[in-house]
């Protein structure tokens, strides 16, 4: 029987940031980072399309991914200096009709508040901006100058686990099993190797099986997987200038090398829970959803190929699309990292830095995470974040 001061259930980005920032943090105990899926091949992680914005509702979403921007911006002095991750600055467009524009309005307020540099403009400004557009249907749209884009995921959670190889934290490659917990506190973590780690600490990363880990210990949390599927395409014409464009419809597109990569319009919850063993692609998406709407919106991607596809699984949380970080109000040695539906590559950062704080100083410094605490999950009471992608 092992003994951990910490036990880190998952081991991706939300994981890998909790052990990092803890031992940026200075914190000298013992830390196990667990994960059943060492070459995340099912991983939220590494099976998302990897981009970073800044254009939330809510201001503590903004703050988080601010975070994350200024590490991306100083990536060699905090990694090294062959740190590279890819990052595209293209920035995010995102469409609104007329019905949607209240929204689109009061959104860009907040994101201005919060320092953002998000531009407003009008149909008519964004036609004579990116000449390859289509407004129909389209009163105005929000485009992020700098502090948005995308970036590899496999080679920033490469970063984060290279660096951990260095910082004594032990990693486990095992499925979690069971969590022993006496009233309100969590005492050991079971695996199926059968090994059982007693742990002063336990930290949920799971991602998409977030939920069930917290199950484990006797904790409801709404958080499960909701399959996407990502196209990639091929088209005739190059558009330098096009950012990860949100139609109205859900409907996203964005360059990736020579290619593009679209998705959504998927529904949100709307059958709840996905399979957790699914990951097929839903190829009907793309003929019947999908290319009709990018033919609209940009009309040289009338002449497009699909050439592949990739189905992933957001940790979706059920009753607001938003995070859920920190102790459990009674449990309070099982502390959250989850739920993040669509936006926690983006924001692992800083949710870890947060994490960590937490657990070395027993409060929010960087970014205050308190509005994402579990207490509202356990009195039903949603704070939602309105730009869910």
């Amino acid at each position: 029987m092992a003994q951990y001061d910490i036990v880190i259930v998952g081991g991706a980005i939300v994981g890998s940031s909790v052990a990092y920032f803890l031992r940026k943090e200075g914190f000298a105990g013992s830390i196990a980072l667990i994960e059943r899926d060492p070459n995340f091949a099912h991983a939220c992680t590494t099976l998302s399309c990897a981009s970073i914005r800044q254009q939330f509702s809510i201001p503590e979403n903004i703050r988080l991914s601010q975070f994350t921007l200024g590490l991306f911006r100083g990536l060699r002095q905090e990694f090294g200096d062959d740190a590279d991750i890819g990052f595209r600055e293209g920035g995010y467009l995102i469409l609104a009709s007329e019905s949607g524009l209240p929204v689109l309005r009061a959104n860009h307020a907040v994101q201005k508040r919060e320092g953002a540099d998000i531009l407003l403009e009008d149909a008519d400004a964004l036609a004579r901006r990116f000449a390859w557009l289509s407004t129909e249907g389209i009163v105005a749209g929000t485009w992020g100058r700098t502090g948005e884009g995308w970036f590899d995921a496999h080679a920033m959670l490469s970063l984060f686990r290279k660096a951990l190889r260095s910082m004594d934290v032990v990693m486990i490659s095992a499925s979690v099993t069971g969590i022993e917990r006496q009233g309100g506190r969590v005492g050991a973590v079971t695996l199926d190797n059968g090994e059982r780690l007693e742990a002063g600490i336990v930290v949920n990363a799971a991602g998409a099986s977030g939920g069930a880990v917290a199950a484990m210990a006797g904790l409801d949390l709404p958080v499960y997987p909701l399959k996407r599927t990502v196209f990639v395409f091929e088209a005739r014409d190059r558009l330098a200038d096009l950012p990860l464009l949100v139609d109205p419809s859900g409907v996203y597109v964005r360059p990736e090398g020579s290619v593009y990569i679209a998705g959504g319009a998927e529904p949100h919850d709307a059958d709840g829970p996905s399979d957790p063993a699914d990951f097929e692609p839903d190829w009907g998406l793309f003929e019947d959803v999908l290319w009709p709407v990018l033919a609209t919106r940009i009309p040289v991607f009338e002449a497009i190929k699909a050439t592949r596809a990739w189905a992933g699984h957001y940790d979706y949380n059920g009753l607001d699309q938003n995070a859920v970080i920190g102790p459990h109000p009674e449990v309070g040695n099982f502390l959250f990292a989850n739920g993040f539906s669509g936006h926690g590559l983006q924001q692992a950062p800083a949710v870890g830095k947060s994490i960590a704080e937490w657990i070395v100083h027993g409060n929010w410094r960087t970014v205050d995470c308190s509005a994402f605490g579990y207490q509202r999950i356990a009195e039903g009471r949603p704070f939602r974040e309105l730009n869910v992608i």
